[in-house]
């Protein structure tokens, strides 16, 4: 793997993070070796800023510091997903400057560096990369829905949330890790760039695809997996939300991707859709599970994002909610996902 710097500039301890901090949990494809965030976090270990385990991922004030401290720089990742998919500025700069020093920049935003006329001939020169994680595929590589999921025998899960930024992909991540340590073979369909940064092979970036083909690549992308894999169960990686108003998600994944079997994700303490109340109060979870039966698929387990939680207050609605809803409710930070183990592999069988 290649070595790779993450920039967050300031961002790393915001949801306009989220590219940053699963970095930070774990990728297959990079070799991350630090982070540029500025002066407030310099110094500090970049894991134990997120969650309180060292990662060795040190953080640093600017990126010419972190050049000039680290080994070798092979990439610059782009580490924060904004709204709108927007290059921030301040940004832009440094990714000038990496281009110039021969260092290649992976950017996962709807802003191309590609569309740059001058960036494009600096990298030609320097000989870097530039890599748009989710510029659209070419019409001639997209596939429409047939049909062929019908096929697929192995259960699909599909990891939704009530809102953006839950967790979505760090839990099915660690679902797919959890059941592979007991003996299940086990994928994870990625549907944002982020899977992809971290090493997913299978998967397509969701927001990137247009509208008709959205369906048609969902399915490819599990009877691919499925087919050259053999997996025992499928994670499916969700985006935004069933009713968030500003990109309703998830329906896909119930109807074409045929998700019989769902962990939906909530926040306890979030009260309206991305935290903006223009936009509306999240309804309650029980509500949630009872669109989502309508549809045809089962709720197996509810997972709880702790964000503005002490951990006191997280065991506490994890009680809660086990008995409201007589499901399992899992602490992916707290405890991981291991109590869901057994209902998986009961659907293995």
């Amino acid at each position: 793997m290649k070595n790779a710097i993450v920039l967050t500039d300031g961002l790393l301890m915001t949801s306009d993070a989220k590219t940053a901090h699963g970095l930070i949990r774990g990728t297959e494809r990079f070799n991350v070796i630090g982070l540029v965030d500025g002066e407030a976090n310099a110094g500090k270990d970049a894991g134990v800023l997120l969650d309180g385990k060292h990662r060795d991922i040190p953080v640093f004030a600017t990126m010419e510091i972190a050049i000039e401290q680290l080994e070798k720089v092979d990439f610059l990742i782009i580490g924060v997903a904004t709204v709108g998919g927007r290059l921030p500025k301040n940004m832009l700069a440094l990714i000038y400057e990496a281009v110039k020093k021969g260092i290649s920049v992976v950017n996962g935003l709807h802003e191309y560096l590609n569309d740059k006329a001058d960036l494009v001939a600096i990298a030609a020169s320097t000989g870097a990369q530039l890599i748009d994680v989710r510029k659209p595929k070419s019409r001639a590589d997209l596939h429409f829905w047939d049909g062929a999921i019908f096929n697929v025998t192995a259960p699909i899960v599909a990891v939704i949330g009530m809102d953006c930024a839950m967790g979505k992909r760090t839990t099915a991540r660690m679902l797919k890790q959890a059941c592979i340590s007991e003996g299940i073979k086990a994928e994870m369909i990625y549907t944002g760039q982020t899977g992809w940064l971290q090493g997913g092979k299978y998967g397509f970036i969701f927001d990137s695809t247009l509208n008709d083909f959205v369906s048609g690549e969902l399915e490819h992308a599990i009877v691919s997996c499925w087919k050259e894999t053999q997996s025992d169960i499928l994670f499916l990686e969700g985006q935004s939300a069933l009713r968030n108003p500003s990109g309703p998600c998830g329906l896909e994944l119930l109807i074409s991707g045929n998700a019989k079997h769902v962990v939906l994700i909530f926040a306890p303490k979030r009260k309206y859709f991305d935290n903006e109340a223009h936009w509306g109060e999240i309804p309650s979870v029980a509500s949630e599970i009872e669109i989502i039966e309508k549809l045809g698929s089962k709720v197996i387990a509810v997972a709880v994002n702790t964000e503005n939680c002490t951990d006191e207050e997280a065991f506490a609605f994890q009680t809660a909610y086990t008995a409201s809803l007589g499901l399992p409710v899992l602490l992916p930070i707290q405890e991981g996902v291991a109590p869901v183990i057994p209902l998986l592999k009961a659907l293995t069988k």
